[in-house]
């Protein structure tokens, strides 16, 4: 049966997506390296130190560890001053009105993010009250596509995976999913997360009542 529902944070709660893309062009932009919106959509999912190595491979630059540390912190200042501009209506059409059927309904809830802002986020979108546990990018060592980040919202909630359903808006995350035993929701393009097990456009289509229906036999 399930008991338990994790939710990943940018695109599928809210979508900070664009303030991530504005931060990180803006570093690139300084440091004189090619970044755009394809090189972009290779970060989605994947934490802030993968990423800047990303960016860094991409552009075949040579730097060590310790300026790429201090360059993903730079870029983590930009993103976290433009944070202070949102608001509760910032969630994503259907985000808001499915946590307030969760909780209603006494399912437990846990937020699943790489994001080591998520906190920050959820104090902006007033959203803290939904959820039972915070798991974010301070809570695991390892990013997805392990599972570690999921594991640890549904040792936290006292549940099996099996008992949890996942929403995820990307490919690493779904692949986390799968590798942890998890149901898994997919919101997005078939290309990025037609592996999940049920794939939405959009959180506003992923309803509750969408998705007892396509897992029927487990509620």
């Amino acid at each position: 049966m399930i008991k338990g529902f994790i939710f990943d944070l940018d695109g599928v709660i809210t979508d900070t997506a664009e303030l991530h893309f504005q931060a990180w062009k803006k570093l690139a932009d300084d440091m004189g390296w090619q970044f755009d919106r394809e090189v972009n959509e290779k970060l989605r999912g994947v934490s802030r130190m993968d990423s800047i190595n990303i960016i860094k491979d991409h552009n075949n630059a040579q730097v060590d560890e310790e300026k790429l540390v201090a360059l993903a912190t730079l870029k983590n200042d930009i993103y976290v001053d433009s944070l202070d501009h949102m608001t509760p209506n910032d969630y994503l059409p259907g985000a808001q009105e499915l946590l307030n059927l969760l909780r209603k309904e006494g399912f437990l809830v846990a937020l699943g993010s790489a994001s080591r802002n998520a906190i920050k986020v959820l104090k902006q979108l007033e959203a803290n009250k939904y959820f039972d546990v915070i798991g974010d990018g301070n809570s695991v060592s390892k990013s997805k596509p392990e599972p570690d980040i999921f594991l640890f919202g549904a040792k936290a909630l006292d549940l099996k995976p099996e008992e949890c359903i996942v929403y995820e808006d990307a490919e690493s995350g779904i692949d986390a999913a799968k590798a942890g035993g998890f149901h898994s929701v997919g919101i997005g393009p078939a290309e990025r997360v037609g592996h999940a097990d049920v794939r939405f456009d959009s959180m506003k289509e992923a309803t509750l009542f969408e998705v007892k229906s396509h897992f029927s036999e487990l509620f």
